[in-house]
């Protein structure tokens, strides 16, 4: 299976809250899209596992996605190790994204940078032939995807990629409220928390606001990549 765009967050909600609104555009436009969550978000303040899985359903079906799995590292416990690089690695290969997005290089929470880093190194060594993996018993082919990007999270990191998602910002608020253990739900009786006020959709959509300012658009979204970029043409850059 080839698929455009895979995204991987640290935990379930990561990829929607920074890169929602991109994937909302791509699926719109018709691209094939999956999720891999690292891990469980089992040590979430807020919900449970089992809320965490019935919400990240619920939001793969908003978005519309071909897939979204699970690789179950250890929420606050995500181990740079070579067993993890593999699972990676065997996703990226079954896969074959053309894109890959991933956690923010450096971020509040300890996972996202962890994330951030393996999933880079993976992307790399998937493209290593003599670097074997195996599904149901059978050999993988190495595979390298065309461009890895970043999405910024909590920390704002200068960009050196902001996507324009005008169209899809507003419906990205909607997406993230799929979480409703997550964030504001007037609801719940359980603690308080940096992400569960009223005032985080506000700031959601006032990063976008701000970004997209940089832009002359009215919504964007950023990401870092670690390589030059390169355009055919000049005159398309914004």
């Amino acid at each position: 299976m080839k698929i455009d765009i895979l995204a991987f967050g640290a935990h379930p909600d990561d990829v929607e809250i920074s890169s929602g609104a991109t994937l909302l555009k791509y699926t719109k436009e018709g691209k094939s899209i999956g999720i891999i969550d690292l891990t469980e978000g089992e040590l979430g303040t807020r919900g449970s596992t089992e809320k965490r899985y019935e919400e990240a359903k619920k939001a793969a079906e908003f978005l519309g996605l071909e897939f979204r799995e699970n690789l179950r590292m250890g929420d606050g416990l995500i181990e740079h190790s070579e067993e993890n690089k593999r699972k990676i690695i065997r996703c990226i290969r079954k896969y074959q994204p053309e894109l890959i997005l991933a956690n923010s290089i450096h971020d509040r929470h300890p996972d996202h940078a962890k994330g951030a880093k393996l999933v880079a190194e993976a992307s790399f060594l998937s493209g290593l032939r003599k670097i074997e993996t195996k599904i149901d018993g059978v050999q993988q082919k190495a595979y390298r995807p065309k461009m890895l990007l970043h999405y910024v999270q909590d920390y704002y990191l200068t960009p050196d990629v902001i996507l324009d998602v005008s169209k899809t910002g507003k419906e990205k608020i909607e997406l993230v409220k799929c979480y409703d253990s997550q964030f504001y739900n007037p609801q719940s009786d359980e603690p308080s928390t940096p992400i569960s006020g009223k005032e985080f959709f506000d700031y959601l959509e006032g990063r976008m606001l701000s970004l997209g300012r940089e832009l002359g658009v009215k919504y964007g979204e950023a990401y870092t990549i670690d390589r030059t970029l390169g355009v055919k043409d000049l005159f398309s850059l914004k």
